[in-house]
């Protein structure tokens, strides 16, 4: 898991060529002009996916993880709280088709997205996004999903 300010994103080129073309395609585009929904930025190696979303309370909330893309998300407006974990129990079965699954547990660790600040999220780290903050239950945002698998 990468947490930083949006001002050093170009820190991060040189992780990998699919983040490499995430990073210069977010610093030559204005994400506030994009539509809800997807955009292709390198066919199904990076896309982003820019959305409304209503925020949950994280007490109780189960973590996402994903096998095969990263998650670079950046909220447009509003923010919310993320939280991390090492490890926890599977909620159901992992869906390939959309590299999604559930798990279980207690929070490690977390933060707040908004304010000019990122998160990437690499694949397998169990990570818990759209929580609400105070004052805040509804944000826009940006996913980047980069493909590293």
């Amino acid at each position: 898991m990468i947490v930083d300010s949006f001002d050093y994103i170009m820190k991060y080129k040189g992780l990998h060529p699919n983040l490499d073309t995430a990073i210069d395609w977010l610093n030559s585009h204005t994400l506030d002009a994009l539509e809800n929904g997807k955009t292709l930025i390198d066919g199904d190696k990076v896309f982003v996916n820019v959305m409304d979303a209503d925020l949950r309370e994280a007490d109780g909330a189960a973590f996402e993880y994903h096998r095969r893309y990263a998650d670079l998300q950046i909220d447009l407006s509003g923010s919310e709280h993320w939280g991390w974990a090492s490890e926890g129990k599977d909620e159901g079965e992992f869906n390939e088709a959309d590299d999604f699954g559930l798990r279980s547990g207690p929070e490690h660790a977390g933060g707040t997205l908004g304010g000019g600040r990122f998160v990437i999220f690499f694949p397998g780290e169990l990570h818990k996004p759209s929580c609400k903050t105070p004052g805040c239950d509804h944000v826009r945002k940006a996913v980047v999903k980069v493909l590293l698998k």
